[in-house]
């Protein structure tokens, strides 16, 4: 709290909790009187006294003041500022269970919700993620694989594409026991990193030299299609059982007559 303005400090903390400016007007006013009658806190605030009643009652229920007669006088006095904390635990119990009723009504929806889903699934589906922390994003999602994923992959233009991320995702799939099968140009760096499949749970096949390099990858899981384009920095996610199936029949087509590698 601020020393040189206390009250203004205090404020804006009540503000801050939900109560109006006349609220906190008026609670400010009793804490400094210690109890007071409608019309004295009316001539403090500034605030005219028919409303002055109505917020009494507001604060009243929030259980931040109460009321109590004196001779024939009804006085209005603040509460020690400690049930602050007491109205805020009500506030937040009060929350917790809007949010659990919400729960219950979305999960008794679900069916519904789903029923509307399956609409549209026979269109396939694309997200787009672009820039480092896009790729990066992107390739999580293949840790999400209940199958071996069929890649092909330039070990060259991916660690150019994103510097030291792949040894640790590939010792993440390793720990999450996704197996891959990659299908590579047969260059040094390539043929450098195939020391490392039993480990990193891969098995590769090298393209001959005379097909070239190619720069993208494409890792093909679940009924997902990873594609990553390492030039223009941006990376898609297919999701078509339909299309998913052509490429894994195809990749399985070339790893067919790939030479196995035999010594790594």
């Amino acid at each position: 709290m601020s020393k040189e303005n206390p009250q203004q400090s205090v404020m804006d903390l009540l503000k801050e909790l939900g109560l109006s400016d006349k609220e906190s007007l008026i609670y400010v006013a009793l804490l400094k009187e210690g109890s007071a009658k409608a019309v004295t806190v009316a001539r403090k605030t500034g605030i005219n006294r028919t409303t002055v009643y109505d917020l009494f009652d507001s604060l009243i229920q929030r259980g931040l003041i109460n009321k109590f007669k004196k001779k024939a006088a009804v006085y209005f006095n603040a509460l020690e500022p400690k049930r602050l904390l007491t109205y805020l635990d009500r506030e937040k119990e009060e929350k917790v269970k809007i949010i659990d009723s919400q729960k219950a009504k979305i999960e008794g929806l679900l069916p519904s919700f789903i029923s509307l889903q399956n609409i549209a699934t026979n269109k396939p589906k694309v997200m787009i993620f672009e820039g480092e922390k896009g790729m990066r994003e992107a390739y999580e999602d293949t840790l999400n694989s209940k199958e071996i994923i069929l890649a092909y992959a330039n070990v060259v233009t991916m660690n150019e594409g994103l510097p030291n991320f792949f040894p640790q995702y590939y010792k993440r799939r390793a720990d999450k026991k996704i197996f891959i099968k990659g299908i590579m140009p047969q260059n040094k760096t390539s043929i450098e990193r195939a020391k490392f499949n039993q480990e990193e749970m891969r098995e590769v096949r090298f393209l001959p030299l005379s097909y070239g390099d190619f720069s993208p990858e494409v890792n093909i899981y679940n009924n997902k299609m990873l594609v990553v384009s390492w030039k223009e920095k941006m990376a898609l996610i297919i999701e078509s059982r339909e299309l998913v199936e052509l490429q894994k029949i195809i990749f399985n087509i070339l790893w067919g007559v790939l030479p196995r590698v035999t010594s790594e």
